[in-house]
């Protein structure tokens, strides 16, 4: 199967930024709140706490400042960071930095240690105790802040980082490949021509919204289709936009039977709309962000050749990944075997496009960028299941040395025809010369 029913990821938090600090400024509140009502009854306690009722306040009003200056501080960081990462990398990457786990952290952080000294001020008074409690646990969360602040500008500074964030999405778009795409080996026991579905007598269900196609919910869709013995095909992808009104999937009834509303609903639940796009179960989308930073490296503005390589040398990575995987439509069964849904998929060449067709026309008067697909092309040649996958690479090493500029010089075109030629010694399988060289240009930028 290709498309499994799983969410979530272990690197990042699906959760929107304000619902962690959300919950810890109620921990905090009512923590703050039950600290306040013990009172120091034993000489240790009041051991750790000698001063006044005066200094208390004094310290949780000095806490609960410091952590409104921090948060600030953290705001304005993680507003650059969003900027500089729209305008110099790609703006489908902000989302990265929006699920990041650290930043939401460091913000609950913030949140629990303000929280809690208002709360904790609440309940200093002159003619009580000092609520000694309190002032240590508050004294331990503005230094737990200042902790936050120092790991949060290390963390950003290394989160900027064109290879960080290059990585980052590669190691998330890895973890979908194998999470949603059997391996190659594992041949399906059911392919959508063993169905035998007429389009003709499919009915369709439209979309009720528009948006991205972020989650296909599998065992949902299963789960009604075998409550109505029912077959559906959902016509739509992970990724894909879909605009209301337009069809989303077909349905066949035993007897052709007519869709019921609970039927319909269920299929259109299944299919989840947002208004931005998610790695989660579509690997396309970081094969799209790194193409997006390499093409951005290219652009008059910033001229960084170098950066846009590295970008196509993980692309290379994901693309010998999809190559070992079984693509295209996949069978659901139910738990009687019996084949309930038909999910579409891309094929090897939209993975192989999508990598070259944008870079290569950007990149036709850089030799470096040309050189870098071409060795990208040579690599996922070498991990070629079938001929099909060869004639794709093939086909895309053409057109990417079609793309030369002209007005490159006779050396840089040689090159790039060296490049060309290695990558069909791979597809022949002779290795050898399609790695070797003397100086080592075969694989440095």
């Amino acid at each position: 199967m290709a498309l499994v029913g799983k969410k979530g990821t272990a690197a990042r938090s699906r959760a929107p930024m304000w619902v962690w600090p959300a919950l810890w400024g109620v921990v905090a509140a009512i923590a703050g709140w039950l600290l306040g009502q013990v009172e120091p009854r034993s000489g240790f306690l009041t051991a750790l706490w000698p001063a006044d009722t005066s200094a208390a306040g004094s310290l949780l009003q000095i806490v609960a400042t410091g952590a409104v200056t921090i948060a600030t501080l953290t705001f304005s960081i993680t507003v650059v960071a969003l900027q500089l990462a729209s305008q110099q990398f790609s703006p489908r990457l902000l989302q990265e930095f929006v699920r990041d786990r650290t930043t939401k952290s460091v913000l609950s952080i913030l949140t629990g240690t303000f929280v809690f000294a208002l709360s904790g001020l609440r309940g200093v008074n002159s003619s009580q105790p000092v609520p000694t409690l309190v002032c240590l646990t508050a004294a331990l969360l503005g230094m737990a802040s200042l902790g936050a602040l120092l790991g949060f500008i290390t963390h950003m500074v290394s989160l900027l980082r064109v290879d960080t964030m290059m990585t980052r999405v590669h190691d998330v778009t890895d973890r979908a490949i194998r999470d949603f795409y059997p391996a190659y080996d594992e041949q399906p026991d059911l392919t959508p021509d063993d169905l035998h579905l007429d389009t003709s007598e499919g009915r369709r269900v439209m979309a009720d919204s528009s948006g991205f196609v972020q989650f296909l919910d599998t065992d949902a869709l299963v789960a009604a289709a075998r409550r109505h013995d029912a077959i559906v095909r959902v016509v739509v992808r992970p990724g894909d936009h879909v605009t209301h009104g337009t069809p989303v999937a077909s349905a066949w009834t035993r007897g052709g039977r007519p869709l019921d509303d609970e039927f319909t609903d269920a299929i259109r639940g299944a299919v989840v709309l947002n208004n931005e796009r998610t790695i989660d179960q579509d690997a396309a989308f970081g094969l799209r962000q790194l193409e997006d930073i390499a093409v951005k490296a290219m652009s008059p503005a910033i001229n960084d050749p170098t950066t846009a390589a590295t970008a196509v040398g993980h692309m290379a990575d994901l693309l010998v990944r999809l190559a070992g995987r079984h693509l295209g439509p996949a069978v659901h069964t139910d738990e009687d075997g019996v084949g309930r849904v038909v999910l579409p998929d891309r094929d090897f060449r939209y993975y192989i496009d999508l990598a070259c067709g944008q870079l290569a026309r950007f990149g036709s008067s850089e030799p470096t960028v040309l050189m870098a697909l071409l060795r990208m092309l040579r690599d996922v040649a070498i991990s070629c299941r079938d001929d099909g996958q060869r004639a794709e690479v093939a086909r895309a090493a053409d057109l990417v040395a079609g793309e030369l500029s002209r007005e490159l010089n006779e050396v840089d075109t040689a090159a790039i025809k060296d490049h060309h030629d290695r990558v069909s010694a791979a597809l022949e399988g002779r290795v050898e010369e399609a790695f070797t060289d003397s100086n080592g240009q075969v694989r440095s930028m």
